[in-house]
C-alpha cells in the first residue's frame, strides 16, 4: 500500500512549478510585490479529498511566509459549498501557485472519490478493489495514494514489485503452465500472479503452482465455479467489465479481489473554486 511517507513530494511539486512557471509568471507582474491577499478554497461537490501535501508544497516552495489552514485532511468527506481551506500570504505567490496546487487536489480528489464509491458499492462482501497500472503519466505514485485514501487497495506499483504474467506473456512462452513454472523459478520471492481466460487454463495454473490468479472477462456464472474450483487453493482476482453496476454482483461470486482500470484512468477531476476574499 502506497502511503504519503512513500512518495517525495518536493521533487514532484519542483517539476509541476518549472512546467508552469517556466522563467516566471508575466502576469502576477501586473500586483504590486509586497500585496497580501486571503484566500478560501472551496469544493461545488461532495468529495473525497486527496492531495493536502502538495498544495501545501507548491505555496511552500513559492513563498514559506503563505499560512495556510486546513478545514479537512487526505481521506475525509465533504459536501457540495464546503470550506477545505484558507491561506494568507503574498499576492503574486497566491496567484502564480493557484493552478498548480489546484491541479493536484483536483485530480487527487477525483481519484480518492471515485475510489470511495466502488468501496461503499461493495462494503460488507469482504472483496478487496485493486487500482491497476493505468494511471495518468507522471502521477503513478500519487494517485495509487489518492486509491488508498478512497478506501481501495493498491496492486502492483510497477513492473518491478511483481509478476503479473498476460496474454502475450503467454503467448511468448508457450502455455500458461510454462510461464507459471518461469516465473516461479525466475522470481521465488516476489508475488506471481497470472492472467487466465477459461475454466481449463485457470486449472493449468493451478497444476503449475499458481496462488494467485486474474480471471479476464469471466461471466458470473464462470466466476463462481472457479471460486468454487479453487476452494481456497489460489487467490481469485476478476478483471474485465467491471463498473458501478456491475461490481456489486462480481464481488458477491467469492472472488477475493477486483480490479479496476477506471480508478486511476477514466478520472473526473474534482470542481474547486480558489477565492480571493480581500487582504
Amino acid at each position: 500500500m502506497i502511503a504519503l511517507d512513500d512518495i517525495d513530494v518536493q521533487s514532484q511539486v519542483e517539476i509541476a512549478l518549472d512546467e508552469d512557471l517556466g522563467a516566471g509568471d508575466r502576469t502576477a507582474e501586473l500586483i504590486p510585490v509586497d500585496a497580501v491577499s486571503r484566500v478560501k478554497v472551496i469544493t461545488r461537490e461532495d468529495a473525497v479529498i486527496c492531495g493536502v501535501a502538495w498544495f501545501d508544497e507548491v505555496f511552500r516552495q513559492l513563498d514559506e511566509g503563505i499560512v495556510l489552514k486546513w478545514h479537512c485532511a487526505d481521506g475525509d468527506k465533504v459536501a457540495a459549498g464546503d470550506l477545505l481551506c484558507e491561506l494568507h500570504g503574498n499576492t503574486r505567490a497566491l496567484l502564480s501557485g493557484e493552478r498548480s496546487a489546484l491541479n493536484y487536489l483536483q485530480v487527487l480528489s477525483g481519484t480518492a472519490t471515485l475510489a470511495r464509491r466502488y468501496a461503499d458499492v461493495v462494503a460488507g462482501t469482504g472483496v478487496r478493489i485493486l487500482d491497476t497500472r493505468k494511471t495518468l503519466p507522471g502521477l503513478r505514485l500519487q494517485q495509487k495514494y489518492a486509491v488508498t485514501c478512497g478506501g481501495c487497495d493498491n496492486h502492483r506499483i510497477g513492473l518491478f514489485d511483481a509478476i503479473l504474467i498476460k496474454e502475450n506473456h503467454i503467448k511468448a512462452a508457450g502455455s500458461v503452465g510454462a510461464a507459471v513454472r518461469k516465473a516461479l523459478e525466475i522470481a521465488p520471492d516476489i508475488e506471481v500472479e497470472v492472467e487466465v481466460e477459461s475454466l481449463l487454463e485457470l486449472d493449468e495454473a493451478l497444476a503449475a503452482g499458481a496462488r494467485r490468479v486474474l480471471l479476464d472477462n469471466f461471466t458470473l456464472e464462470g466466476l463462481r465455479e472457479a471460486v468454487s474450483r479453487v476452494n481456497g487453493a489460489a487467490r481469485l482476482e476478476a478483471s474485465g467489465g467491471v463498473n458501478l453496476s456491475t461490481v456489486r454482483a462480481i464481488a458477491e461470486t467469492g472472488v477475493d479481489d477486483i480490479s479496476v482500470g477506471a480508478l486511476t484512468k477514466d478520472v473526473v477531476a474534482l470542481d474547486l473554486s480558489m477565492q480571493f476574499i480581500g487582504d
